[in-house]
């Protein structure tokens, strides 16, 4: 006999679910669904993973789980799946091919996706014509930025009408601000861990890839440190999810950091269930990102832990950093000056520092919790039923 479902959320097949060592995209599917539990019945579809069960419950999500040998073995093993399950909503997360294979094989659920960034809607991996076939596909489609829409809609016009805006979110319990007496006693604890009191913290957090634009970051290092000679730029990430394989541009970056190293420190790939203590260290978060950042959850976890943010003025950032508020933006055109001048500034003024953190704390708890992106969601899921 088919169960019913509301909805079921369909994972891009890369990282199991869920995992420690994931994509965002996973960890958005997950944090997402939890929130959801209790309201309307969902279930998270994705790829097995090594000593993982095909299903399972946890935290009040249903996983079920298909080997992934392929993207086509992967999508139909998927298929087999909701041909049990009957949903109302399938919502397929980051990858639009798929979209077009489960809307033949499910004519009769409404197919959404969620698109995450402009990867998959971009060459090599994808061009325009068959993008709008995709699109043409989706009963709905949801973008985490106003950035994305417009991108969208650019390049497919006649999906316009289908589109929702669904910015994503953090969690404040977990990402709790280091200007509360609690995160104040747990930063601490880890800058005394970390050997690192008495310095001032640039925070970086993300893939070592050149479209994260870290070399940027460290280009205007020597002049962060002429003018804040205790600074300590702290690179957290890899190139790879979970993975520490050195790549050409990892060897560069480090080539780069030689001439200081004592102001930089490279942190090997940390967890996202492990990273918020990171995120509290930080005087100042830095995102260099390159032009076609859709939405950048490093913004808004720095954020609710009371970290201003540096950004560039480019992609969905500035929908999330309020200039002058919550941090700066800078011209993605002279990133590296403008970089050092607003990291000095914070770094320098104690109590400007400090205000654009509490203002972005605020900021996400009025707009940017997991709470507000399942109550979001649950609005269309109920438009869907009128």
């Amino acid at each position: 006999m088919k169960r019913r479902l509301d909805a079921a959320v369909i994972t891009p097949g890369s990282f199991p679910v869920p995992s420690g060592k994931s994509s965002s995209v996973e960890i958005v599917a997950e944090e997402v669904a939890r929130r959801l539990h209790g309201r309307v019945a969902v279930a998270v579809l994705g790829r097995r993973g090594i000593r993982q069960p095909p299903q399972e419950r946890r935290g009040g999500v249903e996983y079920i789980r298909v080997p992934a040998p392929s993207p086509r073995a992967y999508i139909r093993s998927i298929s087999r799946q909701l041909g049990k399950l009957s949903p109302q909503v399938i919502q397929v997360e980051n990858r639009p091919r798929f979209v077009r294979v489960l809307k033949r094989k499910h004519p009769r659920a409404r197919i959404w996706l969620s698109l995450h960034s402009i990867t998959f809607i971009s060459r090599p991996h994808m061009g325009r014509k068959e993008l709008r076939r995709c699109l043409a596909a989706a009963d709905r489609i949801i973008v985490n930025s106003h950035y994305l829409r417009e991108e969208l809609i650019r390049r497919a016009p006649r999906a316009e009408g289908k589109i929702a805006v669904n910015h994503l979110g953090v969690d404040p319990v977990r990402f709790v601000s280091r200007w509360t007496p609690e995160g104040a006693a747990q930063r601490q604890a880890f800058l005394s861990k970390q050997g690192l009191e008495g310095r001032k913290i640039i925070l970086y957090v993300g893939r070592l890839i050149p479209i994260k634009g870290v070399h940027h970051l460290l280009a205007a290092m020597p002049e962060i440190i002429a003018r804040v000679p205790d600074a300590t730029l702290l690179v957290v990430g890899s190139a790879f999810y979970g993975s520490r394989r050195v790549t050409p541009y990892m060897r560069r970056l480090r080539t780069m950091a030689k001439g200081f190293r004592s102001n930089v420190r490279f942190i090997p790939y940390v967890s996202h269930q492990e990273v918020d203590e990171w995120f509290r260290l930080g005087d100042v978060l830095a995102v260099p990102s390159a032009r076609h950042e859709a939405f950048g959850l490093v913004n808004v976890e720095a954020m609710s832990a009371g970290v201003p943010v540096v950004a560039t003025r480019s992609g969905g950032m500035p929908e999330i950093v309020l200039e002058g508020i919550t941090g700066f933006t800078v011209d993605p055109a002279d990133t590296v000056r403008e970089l050092a001048d607003r990291i000095s500034v914070l770094l320098l003024d104690h109590e400007r520092a400090r205000a654009f953190g509490e203002s972005g704390t605020q900021r996400i708890r009025e707009c940017f919790t997991w709470e507000c992106t399942a109550r979001r969601w649950l609005e269309l899921l109920r438009s869907e039923r009128l």
